[in-house]
């Protein structure tokens, strides 16, 4: 297993009673430490891997061409270097907290400006906290990169449960109104009583789950996957942009949702594949680094190979496979039945989502809907894939709230 320092605690942590509490509700700073024994087991393990014959067909349309992964899986043994990725966490302030039984790794990057909102930022399934590490600095520190001081957020950047370096559930029944329901905890816990919310992917389902439960200090959200609410009518001689996202729907459908299929139904059986086998793990997240971002033939027309293995990582050494998948098990069966959001939200749309939504849509869902824009480009990974763009949109749609 990884190994985990806990020391003391940093400047930028907000300022708490000792005496006043529990062990479990105390943030615990957290540092990360790879043991190099790790590093080498993953290396024996890339040297010894067992490769399938090649597909045959000159496409990704039957899965990861062979070709493209032993690319990545060679720059991942000998060029890649994950102790980059793990002094870059380490410097941005890394915390760990018990909530409702269960340690979440978090991350904790206060502004240098004292009137900055407070944000929660969720990432995603096969996504981590890595999504958001180039937006950090134009978030919190807008005057350092061409913002205004008034555009100014402090971020918390949690793993949700069973992803990253937060604890793997022991119990069912982490699903995402139950996440929803820790993160505003979490965001009381540190000392925060007026607060954002945004997601993307399962953060924009936990992200509209808050916006549902409406915990006392969530002041407004926004997302860049909207959870529209479809119906029967919504068929029947559809307009342009109705048309546009009933093909996006079956298209993901019928060629993207394998994944979904098996993780909802027997993550356990996934699982110990993703656990196992380095390359297996590789494959089935990279195979969606190409088919879910805007690209022009590659996965790293729009992400970095560094980046995506740094993605990779978090869940290699977390041996997340499958507490990740579990989400999926979790959480399908309920989505779209909570009741409506009323507090204020705003949607940013990418071009390349996977899943599209018309505003009327939207609206059943979101019932104070303030923001709602078409970006220029990007993906399903909007963050990751256009941080300038997502930051502009962040702070567009919540200047509306503030």
């Amino acid at each position: 297993m990884v190994t985990v320092y806990f020391t003391p605690k940093s400047p930028l942590s907000p300022p708490q009673k000792p005496s006043t509490l529990r062990p479990m509700t105390q943030i615990r700073p957290f540092t990360l430490a790879v043991p190099q024994t790790q590093l080498d087991d993953l290396n024996r393990r890339l040297d010894g891997a067992r490769w399938p014959e090649r597909e045959t067909v000159d496409d990704w349309s039957q899965g990861v061409p062979l070709s493209a992964l032993q690319d990545l899986v060679a720059y991942w043994r000998n060029a890649y270097d994950w102790r980059k990725c793990e002094a870059r966490l380490n410097a941005l302030g890394q915390f760990v907290t018990e909530v409702d039984g269960l340690d979440i790794h978090f991350l904790h990057i206060r502004s240098p400006h004292a009137d900055a909102a407070p944000l929660i930022l969720t990432h995603g399934w096969p996504g981590s906290i890595v999504e958001f590490l180039d937006c950090i600095g134009p978030l919190t520190d807008p005057t350092a990169h061409g913002g205004r001081a008034e555009d100014a957020f402090h971020l918390v950047i949690p793993s949700l449960p069973g992803y990253g370096f937060s604890a793997k559930p022991e119990r069912a029944g982490w699903n995402v109104e139950r996440i929803g329901r820790g993160w505003a905890v979490l965001m009381e816990r540190l000392g925060y009583d007026r607060y954002f919310a945004q997601g993307g992917d399962w953060g924009a389902i936990v992200t509209t789950a808050m916006g549902s439960q409406a915990p006392a200090g969530l002041a407004g959200l926004h997302v860049n996957m909207p959870m529209a609410r479809r119906m029967k009518e919504d068929f029947i001689d559809p307009g342009p942009e109705a048309q546009a996202a009933i093909a996006a729907g079956e298209h993901y459908q019928r060629y993207e949702s394998g994944y979904s299929a098996q993780q909802r139904t027997r993550p356990q059986t996934i699982g110990y594949a993703l656990v196992d086998s380095p390359v297996g793990l590789a494959a089935w997240i990279y195979e969606k680094m190409m088919t879910w971002t805007d690209n022009a033939g590659a996965p790293e027309d729009a992400l970095s190979r560094d980046t995506i293995l740094d993605n990779i990582m978090l869940y290699w050494l977390s041996a997340s496979g499958a507490s990740a998948a579990r989400l999926y098990w979790e959480s399908f069966g309920g989505i779209g039945d909570a009741p409506p959001v009323t507090v204020p939200s705003g949607v940013s749309n990418f071009p390349k989502e996977i899943i599209k939504s018309p505003r009327e849509w939207a609206e059943r869902t979101y019932h104070n809907l303030v923001y709602w824009n078409d970006a220029e480009k990007g993906g399903h990974f909007a963050a990751w894939e256009q941080p300038g763009l997502f930051v502009e949109e962040v702070r567009a749609c919540f200047a509306l709230m503030r």
